[in-house]
């Protein structure tokens, strides 16, 4: 399953109505209507705000918006070319800029169609990786070396935090836990434990 890697924004004009289109990662339907609702301040001046989005294993979870254009003839259209796309978690948001000239019922499924594929012809995408959360209090000597084993099994690692000891957050990708927990313990000589807490990974240094 593919889900977008940061944002894209384009902009395409038609009949001097102008549709800049927005895709971007999503979780869920709250999150979505979160960011919608900021759309709709940025873009304050705009006749249009229009989105759509899926999210879950099989875009079963999706919603769309027509916002005030004539029934079917924006969301729907965006969402049809969600579907089709092959990425789940994300929302388009496509603003419109009216210029005058009406475009119809098939002009405008044709105009937010477009949009929309323009949204996502530059988009980066990756594949979805289910990861860990975790957190480690180590001494220094160790740091080195745990953070060589977290970067060999695709751990994301944030700035760490230097105190009397070296505190590490970040994810792992959920299929490589035991083996890093593994190399971790061996390399500590057990000192340092991968702990599963209600899906929160921690390493234990008592």
């Amino acid at each position: 399953m593919l889900i977008p890697k940061g944002s894209s924004l384009e902009t395409i004009e038609v009949k001097k109505s102008r549709f800049i289109s927005i895709a971007m990662y999503t979780s869920s339907a709250e999150e979505t209507k979160e960011i919608v609702k900021n759309t709709r301040k940025e873009y304050s001046d705009s006749s249009h705000v229009v989105h759509a989005f899926v999210s879950g294993p099989g875009n079963d979870i999706f919603g769309f918006s027509d916002d005030h254009e004539p029934s079917g003839t924006a969301g729907r259209p965006i969402l049809e070319v969600l579907k089709g796309s092959g990425i789940s978690n994300i929302a388009i948001i496509v603003i419109r800029y009216f210029g005058g000239t009406k475009l119809g019922t098939g002009g405008l499924v044709k105009a937010y169609t477009e949009a929309a594929q323009h949204a996502l012809k530059h988009l980066a995408v990756e594949e979805f990786v289910v990861k860990t959360k975790f957190q480690v209090d180590l001494d220094y000597d160790l740091y080195d070396k745990i953070r060589k084993i977290l970067k060999k099994h695709s751990a994301e690692i944030e700035e760490p935090v230097f105190d009397t000891q070296i505190h590490i957050t970040g994810s792992i990708p959920a299929k490589e836990l035991s083996n890093a927990d593994e190399l971790i313990r061996d390399l500590s000589a057990g000192k340092v434990r991968l702990i599963d807490e209600k899906a929160v990974m921690k390493y234990d240094t008592s």
